[in-house]
């Protein structure tokens, strides 16, 4: 597979075969990876919370919002729900401003899991100051984006963004997930 063929493949998932484990150690790759990549002034100031069981992940499910322009839709249903999580915080005692490390490293995870066959979404509309209190996390520690991870349990459509030029995702009847994207020609500026 190319990383072309990987990156096409790395939807944003958000409905999950929820009754399918994902082992702890898969997690740990996820996240060994993420320590491999670059980092602002090479600091390496976030930190990982690492969830795959049942109990914690409805602790973690209820302080999340999903798919915003689905204005019907709450998120995933009981028995759709992710399998797991990765919570990726800052440490406010190496750094106060995270750049663009967390992003880095949520796109570098999201890779990893697509290669291994799972599906997910990286989540930033947060319940942070709940879900801190709910897991206990430590003040030092900043809730900066979750990974709901699965097994993927719906069809993601890639399509090209028409004449009206709404950049919206949707569904159809089937429930299928459709992702329109801006054609390279409107990305790339020509300048003299």
């Amino acid at each position: 597979m190319t990383l072309y063929d990987l990156v096409e493949k790395s939807r944003s998932r958000r409905r999950f075969k929820q009754d399918q484990h994902i082992e702890i150690e898969t997690l740990y790759g996820l996240v060994s990876l993420a320590r491999l990549c670059p980092s602002g002034s090479n600091l390496q100031p976030l930190k990982y919370i690492l969830v795959n069981t049942p109990e914690k992940n409805t602790l973690i499910f209820k302080h999340l919002s999903w798919a915003g322009y689905i204005q019907d839709w709450e998120g995933p249903e009981d028995g759709e729900q992710p399998s797991a999580y990765i919570i990726i915080l800052g440490d406010t005692t190496i750094r106060q401003n995270f750049g663009v490390d967390p992003g880095i490293v949520a796109q570098t995870m999201m890779l990893g899991a697509s290669e291994k066959g799972l599906g997910g979404c990286i989540i930033a509309s947060i319940n942070k100051t709940d879900l801190t209190t709910d897991l206990s996390i430590p003040s030092q520690y900043e809730i900066l984006l979750i990974l709901a991870l699965g097994i993927p349990n719906e069809k993601v459509v890639v399509t090209q963004v028409d004449h009206s030029g709404d950049i919206k995702y949707w569904r159809d009847e089937q429930n299928i997930h459709y992702v329109p994207k801006r054609s390279l020609d409107e990305l790339i500026l020509e300048i003299e």
